[in-house]
């Protein structure tokens, strides 16, 4: 698809949106309603809700029970490795390795799903707050830069997009955790109630509660109904249940007539303009055809993910940025941070053989973050803290897989449910170190022959302290509530794998620290705007796409005033 041919009127914007997943679609749904002509760009083809295509097929549709052949997963080597489940059913959502390499100095999992919608589609739809807490720490530790923003901030835009996307929960009065606007929470287990419970009575600072997630349990939103509790969310959910951009944001941003979406666009640029000081557009590729187009607009919306949006700004040279829009300071490309996590404790617990639990709730537990939030829970071992994810469950027939035996005695025993099991698996932030960086290697291409990314990052002595105490804490507490044969566990976690990649590009006070401001605006180029992850100035613990979400519509809104101000 072209749209050049009728001259500059065929393709200049009022905006530009690079990206359609979580934060695009926030950043084209907010533009659109405010009456902006915006263009959407998606290097990635067309998915159009409610049409995902595997959504309905049961493990007997496919060969192999959907396991993919090895063959077919040399593609997927960095998505493989990870341990995510490539399947029949969900492999045409994660990008094959090979034709979009990128350079490694030390393990990071780049994981990716280049559609529309990205991985909005896929993700865990976990959906938490920062609060000052957060938002003061690279302040009162001295770390990095201080956030511009301080939780009054960014509360009424938490409020404004949980009541768009729907978020479940319990409302708790933690202050270091604040409350939403929920929809009705989803119901713990017996044993999770238990455990819950036990917290309580023999702490003060450990308190469990059922996960927030981006599913509507009550009503309707929209056009998107109820979770039924299928737990296929990540082969896409043809009743909208979860929020995806597919679902909300961009149905939304198409009824106002206003968004011109172009799958296929490989955007490779910001064009800027020395004599106005202001961007341009995008240069783009054209996946299909191989042809370069230049898309012009007043306002561009980068939104391609942290590590993508980050790539795009060092491509961006000129003679103002020599190395890359908006690295006067040094300090673009670097930051890179991840949640670590896989490291923490399970064990069993007797006394509940009579009961099970129905449906297959999309959703766990959490147990809120309490190291180092006040002065009795603090430790000297390492700065920040975690929180705790996971759940309990019966085990199945799986457990007889090994089992000696045969005729009806064996199919009795599996069919009858296993023990009841607990586990907890930490959730911790990770420090927004300098020399943890991302920058343009320009040795090797990708199949559209762009240069790749390349990325040097790691967990250091901080997060390995935190990662003994996520597996300590774990193991006390189950211990304290009752539960048996508690073993601790740490399976490693290099950077990437939780898929939670921030930095490279974070907001701040001062320009000669920070590549954006706290509007999120590219400091020396106010007319572009980053609200993915490649804002934050640190990553907290918590889950963090309801964060951009909230910094989307709180920018796209600053954009808009802008325009009308003519500040831009």
């Amino acid at each position: 698809m072209n749209f050049n041919t009728k001259g500059d009127s065929a393709i200049t914007y009022d905006a530009i949106v690079v990206g359609s997943g979580i934060s695009g679609g926030w950043a084209a749904k907010e533009l659109c309603e405010k009456g902006l002509k915006t263009l959407m760009l998606e290097r990635g083809g067309m998915v159009v809700h409610p049409n995902y295509p595997t959504a309905n097929d049961d493990p007997w549709d496919y060969e192999n029970r959907g396991m993919v052949s090895k063959e077919e997963l040399r593609k997927y080597p960095v998505q493989d490795r990870t341990g995510y489940t490539i399947r029949e059913s969900t492999k045409h959502w994660w990008v094959n390795d090979l034709e979009n390499p990128y350079t490694e100095k030390k393990r990071f999992d780049w994981i990716r799903g280049y559609h529309v919608g990205g991985r909005s589609i896929m993700w865990g739809k976990q959906s938490y707050r920062l609060s000052d807490l957060d938002f003061e720490a690279n302040l009162k530790d001295g770390i990095g830069v201080d956030w511009p923003v301080r939780y009054k901030d960014i509360a009424p835009w938490y409020d404004y997009v949980e009541q768009f996307i729907g978020v479940s929960g319990q409302a708790e009065g933690k202050p270091h955790l604040p409350d939403g606007k929920f929809q009705p929470p989803m119901e713990m287990n017996c044993v999770e109630s238990h455990m819950r419970d036990k917290l309580m009575k023999n702490y003060t600072d450990r308190f469990m509660t059922i996960g927030r997630a981006a599913h509507i349990t009550q009503g309707t939103i929209g056009s998107r109904g109820t979770c039924q509790y299928r737990n296929r969310c990540m082969r896409g959910c043809p009743y909208g249940a979860y929020f995806s951009s597919n679902s909300s944001t961009l149905p939304a941003a198409h009824a106002t007539g206003n968004l011109t979406l172009r799958p296929n666009s490989v955007v490779y640029r910001v064009e800027y303009d020395d004599k106005t000081q202001r961007a341009t557009g995008v240069l783009i590729k054209d996946a299909e055809t191989g042809e370069y187009i230049e898309y012009k607009a007043k306002v561009i919306f980068l939104c391609a993910s942290a590590l993508a949006s980050t790539w795009i700004l060092l491509n961006s040279t000129s003679a103002r940025f020599p190395y890359g829009m908006g690295a006067d300071s040094g300090e673009l490309g670097h930051n890179l941070m991840d949640h670590h996590f896989r490291a923490g404790a399970s064990g069993g617990i007797d006394g509940f053989d009579d009961k099970y639990f129905k449906g297959r709730r999309p959703n766990g537990i959490y147990l809120m973050r309490f190291r180092n939030v006040t002065k009795d829970n603090s430790t000297s071992k390492f700065t920040r803290g975690y929180a705790y994810q996971g759940g309990a469950s019966r085990s199945n027939w799986m457990r007889s897989v090994r089992e000696l035996g045969i005729g009806a005695e064996i199919k009795d025993a599996m069919m009858a449910p296993g023990p009841w099991r607990m586990g907890l698996g930490g959730f911790a932030e990770t420090l927004p170190y300098h020399e943890n960086r991302i920058w343009i290697d320009h040795s090797r291409t990708d199949k559209y022959g762009m240069p790749v990314l390349a990325v040097d990052a790691e967990i250091k002595d901080n997060e390995y302290a935190m990662r003994e105490d996520m597996k300590d804490s774990a193991a006390e507490m189950l211990e304290a509530s009752g539960f048996k044969d508690v073993s601790t566990y740490d399976g490693g976690s290099p950077l990437g794998l939780a898929i939670h990649e921030m930095g490279t590009a974070r907001m701040g006070r001062d320009p000669d620290t920070s590549v954006l401001n706290g509007n999120n605006q590219v400091h020396a180029v106010p007319n572009v705007y980053v609200t993915d992850g490649a804002f934050m100035a640190s990553s907290a613990c918590q889950n963090p796409s309801l964060t951009y979400m909230a910094f989307t519509a709180r920018a796209a809104n600053h954009a808009v005033d802008s325009l009308k101000n003519g500040d831009l």
